[in-house]
């Protein structure tokens, strides 16, 4: 999301500076920002539980506007380590807005996740006032980093805006993620694994769209304000690898069905009014937005054959239906 937010920048603002501070962990690569203009877009290695390098860095910089992507994000790796997610996504997010208070940035804005909600079940769609619910380490994690940035902005006046997007999708995702786990897999004519029966609901946003409505947000946003920002496009997993295969060619019979993980989510649905009324609404359909996914990843194997490790090829390594 990171990166294509940064190639969205420069394609639409020919006159913006961009400052690229990552720690570069194992799903973050220099690979996804080759072609870009070096002398427009720096990049600075760096954690953001680093107080002391993001001090360094916001005082050379000097940045007006502060966009946060940095988070440990895999449902699955949180249940197996989820100390990891509590200190970059709580404390790393403390980190990050006392260095913004101290150095007066203009406007922070943080991305969060759809899964703070938790759960929703049969239920409505909620909208920003719905209580936190978070399931796993990881949505608790950055639930803590949400509120974190509330009560600064509660507490201090600190300009900060929150985004939760639902599940994005397309170019640079790693591939232990839904959509480039099962098509790469399908590529390579290996089993194609999904959660129990595969009827949990998530609701998909081509990162086009998510880049745009991000834009929107820092452009007319409302300081303290949390916006979601849905795809209004609801699929099962089940259906979503089915659409994999079809657009591929390949068969259903990939298809491996594993027990399913543990405190796993059935549905994650937002509203999505707070945005709308901003003037963004996502543009590129679903089966569009798909078919440029696979012909991306099929264009761009220099990009995705060096991560695949021996747990990508074993026939039972399942994954989360969710970022």
């Amino acid at each position: 999301m990171g990166s294509n937010f940064v190639r969205y920048l420069v394609s639409r603002q020919p006159d913006a500076e961009i400052l690229v501070y990552d720690k570069f962990t194992y799903a973050g690569r220099r690979e996804n920002l080759l072609g870009l203009d070096e002398s427009r877009v720096r990049v600075v290695r760096g954690d953001i539980c680093d107080a002391e390098t993001l001090e360094r860095v916001f005082t050379e910089f000097e940045p007006e506007v502060v966009v946060n992507f940095a988070a440990e994000t895999h449902v699955d790796r949180s249940i197996r380590e989820p100390l990891s997610f509590v200190k970059t996504n709580v404390e790393g997010i403390a980190v990050l807005l006392e260095t913004v208070r101290r150095r007066e940035a203009e406007l922070f804005v943080h991305i969060s996740t759809d899964e703070v909600y938790g759960d929703v079940g049969d239920g409505e769609p909620v909208d920003e006032s719905a209580p936190l619910r978070p399931s796993s380490p990881y949505s608790a994690s950055k639930a803590g980093g949400d509120l974190l940035c509330q009560a600064y902005w509660r507490t201090y006046g600190l300009p900060v805006r929150t985004v939760r997007p639902s599940n994005n999708y397309g170019p640079y995702q790693y591939p232990e993620k839904l959509i480039p786990k099962a098509l790469l897999r399908a590529l390579m004519g290996l089993p194609v694994p999904v959660y129990g029966d595969g009827s949990q609901r998530r609701d998909w946003l081509f990162v086009e769209d998510f880049c745009r409505g991000l834009h929107v947000v820092i452009e007319k946003g409302v300081n303290g304000e949390v916006y979601n920002m849905p795809g209004f496009n609801e699929k099962t997993n089940l259906d979503v690898v089915r659409d994999v295969l079809r657009l591929l060619g390949k068969p259903e019979s990939l298809i491996a069905f594993v027990p399913d993980r543990p405190g796993h989510d059935r549905r994650y649905a937002m509203r999505g009014d707070k945005i709308l009324a901003l003037g963004w609404r996502p543009v590129v359909p679903w089966e569009e937005g798909l078919r440029r996914t696979v012909e991306w990843y099929i264009s761009n194997d220099w990009w995705w054959r060096p991560l695949l490790s021996d747990s990508f090829f074993a026939s039972d390594t399942p994954w989360g239906g969710s970022r």
